[in-house]
């Protein structure tokens, strides 16, 4: 598929279009004219919403050498938490960056909790969790103090991992500081790139390093056998919910320890599997280091582990324990998956445990708390017992299908041609905004690019989504949809 396409392919051309063929795209280009809209744009919007998978920058280091400013520098506003202490917990770890043109994902790893394992193994778990998910790193050191027994800690975990490092001597706030800077070379990890991540000092010269090693596409590309490996699937879900007895009994033998104490799992284990003639990846996420008993800590390192695993899955199986009220936390790990564009099934465990009452009430939780994705497939099992486990796979397969479908520009356009006519936008400020025309730029998850008159609204981008789901079916994917606006005529970008 297109997505799965590489600079220097043949066909790169076709990866210029997202997911439209030569022909579907002069067409569509065609009546983007007629249409009155500046054609850079139009190829601007259709590249952007036609991308594949991002590739993955992990900002590893010990605390206080200033990874969250300089995540925060990178995507270009403030959204990593940043204060003068280590231990602050995030809920998102995972932001979306662009540099020069180039789109990729950052991993965020300032948060961190020292546990009875001593502080190096924090810093080390951490950095584990996020190089195994990223295709280059960015190895953060404190140029004013130097390296540090942590720092070499770190060094001989990249080496092992074999990705792309570049080094960032931050602090470094004038050339004064670039002598000390230099003193990182003993690291043997390349140039220091000296950097002031508060004050943005040198970081465009970092990013242009980080392209240079940064691939354009992520090294695991998603699809079939043939391409990609086997399919992979990530089981997420909080601690102790039943992930590693899943795995087991998917398994069909006892291949991770399961444990009443959540947090069993220490290290995130990779199985492959062959269920109905089908060899799959699975990935279990289950749990957090051991030992790590505040709880802060515990919540930051599930994050970053869930994030990790969802980066290297193409299907997010979401564990949620059906004999407790559905949690925030369960919802965050649904709106990571999404937000992350995987494929989504939804597993409701422990269910030959729930008497009727509970029944009633979980299936009044479930729309109210988990509407946004009503869209996912849902099986009822017990990992304990087996119970509807065969119900997996075959969810599974319609995520990912519904995952990998596409809608041709004609037939999309019939069908929003008749939307717009019998439901349209409502008039606000004495105008009324039309729908124009639209593509599918890319699939994997399906990602629309829809060209209006004047602004859409939430809610109508909401109706569209939704009627799109009625017509088309993508059973188990989030959707994509993006819209530009037509500028004035004789109001161009000068």
């Amino acid at each position: 598929m297109n997505d799965d396409i590489q600079p220097g392919d043949s066909a790169e051309h076709e990866y210029d279009h997202g997911a439209l063929g030569d022909a579907e795209y002069a067409e569509f280009m065609e009546l983007a004219a007629e249409e009155g809209f500046d054609i850079e744009d139009v190829e601007g919007a259709i590249e952007a919403a036609g991308h594949g998978p991002l590739p993955v920058l992990a900002v590893v280091g010990r605390p206080n050498v200033g990874k969250s400013t300089l995540v925060n520098r990178i995507i270009g506003r403030r959204e990593a938490v940043v204060e003068d202490k280590p231990g602050v917990t995030r809920d998102r770890v995972t932001y979306e960056a662009e540099w020069a043109g180039r789109r990729f994902k950052v991993v965020d790893t300032g948060g961190w909790e020292q546990d009875v394992l001593g502080i190096d193994a924090s810093v080390a778990a951490q950095a584990e969790y996020a190089i195994e998910a990223a295709d280059a790193v960015v190895f953060v050191v404190d140029a004013k103090v130097g390296a540090t027994d942590t720092d070499e800690a770190v060094v001989r975990l990249l080496r092992k991992a074999g990705k792309p490092v570049v080094l960032c001597a931050n602090k470094v706030d004038g050339p004064s500081g670039e002598a000390d800077a230099a003193y990182l070379w003993s690291l043997g990890l390349g140039e220091p790139h000296p950097v002031s991540a508060l004050h943005g000092r040198g970081t465009g010269d970092m990013l242009d390093a980080v392209l240079e090693v940064l691939p354009d596409a992520p090294r695991e590309t998603f699809g079939g056998a043939g391409i990609g490996g086997p399919r992979r699937i990530a089981l997420i879900g909080r601690p102790n919910v039943g992930k590693s007895s899943l795995l087991n009994k998917v398994a069909g033998e006892e291949r991770v320890v399961v444990n009443e104490l959540a947090g069993t799992t220490r290290d995130p284990v990779d199985e492959l599997i062959e269920l109905g003639g089908v060899t799959w990846k699975f990935v279990d996420t289950a749990g957090i280091r051991k030992r790590v008993h505040l709880q802060q800590g515990a919540d930051y390192y599930a994050s970053l582990r869930t994030a990790a695993a969802v980066e290297k899955a193409e299907v997010a199986v979401i564990l949620i324990d059906a004999s407790e009220s559905i949690s925030v936390q369960d919802q965050r790990i649904v709106t990571m998956a999404v937000e992350a564009g995987r494929a989504v099934v939804i597993a409701y465990n422990k269910w030959d445990t729930l008497d009727e009452e509970r029944r009633y009430y979980l299936e009044r939780e479930i729309e109210t708390e988990l509407g946004q994705v009503a869209w996912a497939p849902r099986v009822n099992v017990s990992a304990r017992t087996g119970r509807h486990m065969e119900k997996l796979v075959p969810a599974i397969e319609t995520a990912l299908a519904g995952w990998e479908t596409r809608v041709p520009t004609g037939r999309l356009n019939a069908f929003l041609g008749e939307l717009v006519a019998a439901h349209p936008h409502p008039i606000r400020g004495g105008k009324q905004p039309r729908i124009l025309f639209g593509t599918q730029a890319g699939t994997k998850p399906p990602r629309f690019v829809l060209f209006a008159s004047g602004f859409i609204e939430a809610g109508y981008r909401r109706f569209i989504e939704r009627r799109l789901r009625e017509e088309f079916g993508f059973e188990g994917t989030p959707i994509h949809i993006s819209v530009r606006v037509r500028e004035k005529r004789g109001a161009k970008k000068k």
